[in-house]
Order: structure tokens, then C-alpha cells, then sequence
């Protein structure tokens, strides 16, 4: 049975975090779903598909994971700061209480404006769509060493805190990177421990989980958003150097590619390219929310199933 009230409360959402946008003077955009290639990130996998035409060579395309990618081409020519609401899609990720293969994603950025100041922002967006609970602030470092007792100062190379994983009694298979066993600690004593009364917000994240954002020392200036114990928006001080974004590129792919290799699966084209464009691009805060799931909060449903109208 087709829950409609859930397509009403969606519908209200979208129609508050566009007149909360638009009041602010962003401007709101549509980027394709259909790529030709992606930004390379290790940890997320893709759909693949095949653009034919009788005319030209065909070509392998992909559903896009994040409007990023489109979106960083438009602001680093001048669109000032932006949003877009959209279907993204990720693939070979479990299935449950909070994933979907496709899902809806609103991408905020905004020019002129660091990670710090985005809080503020999404503590004013969740307020304006009904989200009231209090914003607590911790760093990366200070809720690990509260839920683990381990110091991220301290365990900064693979061995060390592979033997702070087997410490916490984590069984550990063969060789991973630093990150991974980072991610299985996190995953297991961290992120399930954190309180449910409260919007919390984890900044600083380590500088050796590769994405897109600036870093400083041993952290990057990167935040995430849980609400009710749930991740809900990421958010990235934005890398602005060509030279870093092309080295992230090339770095990330060949970890990518030769993982991928081993296992069958997808391995996206990328344009190496895409570093031009920070040639140009200002200095700029980039929030994603998954909206399934900030529906969820503002609805008091417990599953994504229950706020979406095909669940797969």
C-alpha cells in the first residue's frame, strides 16, 4: 500500500530547502545523472551502462554517485554558490534499514564560505524543515579517544594501529590499509555509540582518508552530520589546488583500478582534466544531505523503505 502522506511530507521538504536556498540567493541547478567518468573514490562503487548510437562509437557511462563533479565545473566558471536536489545512485552497498542503490541527494555549496560556517548553515536548514534537537560539536580525534581510548595522534601508521584494532579484540584478516582499519573501528566502536537526543558533528576527519578536501597537519577540514545516530550530511572545506587534485586523481584511481581488477568490479573512466578547473575555482564549503534519510528524522520513521514510494 502506497503511503501518500510520506509523498506529501517529501514534497513539503524539497519546497522548504528551496525557499530556504532561495532566500539566501543560491542558485539552484540540474546536472546530468549519465556520466562519461567520475570522480575516482575507492570506497564508493558504480552503475555502469553503455551509451549507443548507430552513428558514433559507443561508450561506457555511468550513474553518477554525487552531482560533484558537475557541480565543482559550474562554480569554478562563475555560478556563485548552489544547490541542487538529485537522484544518485551507488552500487554493491548493503541493503537495509538506511541504503538504497538509488536515493536523493541535496548538494549545497557555498562561495566564500569554510566547513565552519557550513554548520551554522545546516544547523539552520535542519531548524527551518523541523529538525530542533541541539547541535553538538566534537572533533574527530577527541570522540575517538572518548569511545576507544586511542589517541589518532599516536597511531598514525599502518602497525600501529593495526595492533590498536587487535587491542580492541577486532579480528583482523590480511593486509589493509591505514584507513580501512580506521573505518573498522570507527564503524564498530564509534559511530554506534553516539548520542540519539542530539544533532552530533564529527569535524576533522584524518587527513589519511583521501577525498577532496583541504587539509591541515594530520586532518582534514571535513565534517559529517548524524541525526538519531545516523550519518546525514558530509561536508568538505573544499581542495582548491590543481596540483593536489590531480595527484588525489592519479593516486586514487591506481588504488581504485588495481583493487577493482582483483575483485570484477566497475572501474570508471575519469577525465584527468578536471584539475583545470580549480585553476579557478574560490574558496568554497560543499554540504551533501541524503534526503531519504533527513526525511526519515523529520518523519520519526525508523527504516528508508517507509519514506520512499518503490524501495528496492
Amino acid at each position: 500500500m502506497i503511503d501518500f502522506e510520506i509523498a506529501r511530507a517529501r514534497s513539503c521538504l524539497y519546497s522548504q530547502i528551496r525557499e530556504f536556498f532561495s532566500e539566501r540567493g543560491y542558485l539552484e541547478v540540474e546536472t546530468p545523472v549519465l556520466s562519461p567518468d567520475l570522480i575516482p573514490e575507492r570506497t564508493i562503487d558504480c552503475f555502469e551502462t553503455t551509451f549507443i548510437n548507430e552513428f558514433t562509437s559507443s561508450r561506457q557511462m555511468y550513474l553518477i554517485p554525487s552531482p560533484e563533479i558537475y557541480i565543482k565545473k559550474l562554480i569554478a566558471q562563475g555560478s556563485g554558490s548552489v544547490f541542487e536536489i538529485s537522484k544518485c545512485f551507488r552500487n554493491c552497498e548493503q541493503l537495509g534499514k538506511i541504503h538504497n542503490p538509488e536515493f536523493s541527494m541535496l548538494e549545497y555549496y557555498t562561495v566564500g564560505s569554510d566547513e565552519r560556517e557550513s554548520i551554522e548553515l545546516t544547523r539552520e536548514l535542519f531548524s527551518a524543515v523541523g529538525i530542533t534537537e541541539p547541535f553538538e560539536i566534537f572533533t574527530m580525534r577527541d570522540i575517538f579517544l572518548e569511545k576507544t581510548g586511542l589517541d589518532l595522534d599516536n597511531i598514525q601508521t599502518v602497525p600501529l594501529i593495526r595492533a590498536a584494532a587487535e587491542g580492541l579484540n577486532l579480528h583482523l584478516g590480511g593486509p589493509e590499509s591505514w584507513d580501512d582499519t580506521f573505518n573498522r573501528i570507527f564503524c564498530t566502536f564509534v559511530e554506534p555509540s553516539l548520542p540519539e537526543d542530539r544533532v552530533v558533528v564529527i569535524t576533522d576527519y584524518p587527513a589519511q582518508i583521501e577525498c577532496l578536501a583541504q587539509s591541515e597537519g594530520l586532518y582534514r577540514r571535513r565534517w559529517e552530520a548524524y541525526i538519531n545516530g545516523i550519518e546525514v550530511a558530509n561536508c568538505y572545506l573544499e581542495e582548491r589546488n590543481p596540483e593536489i587534485v590531480s595527484d588525489y586523481y592519479r593516486r586514487e584511481y591506481h588504488r581504485l583500478a588495481d583493487e577493482r581488477s582483483q575483485n570484477g568490479k566497475v572501474i570508471p573512466d575519469v577525465d584527468y582534466s578536471f584539475a583545470d578547473y580549480f585553476k579557478t575555482f574560490p574558496e568554497c564549503s560543499g554540504v551533501a544531505v541524503g534526503l531519504d534519510r533527513l526525511l526519515m528524522a523529520v518523519t520519526g520513521k525508523k527504516t528508508i523503505g517507509e519514506v520512499l514510494l518503490f524501495p528496492f
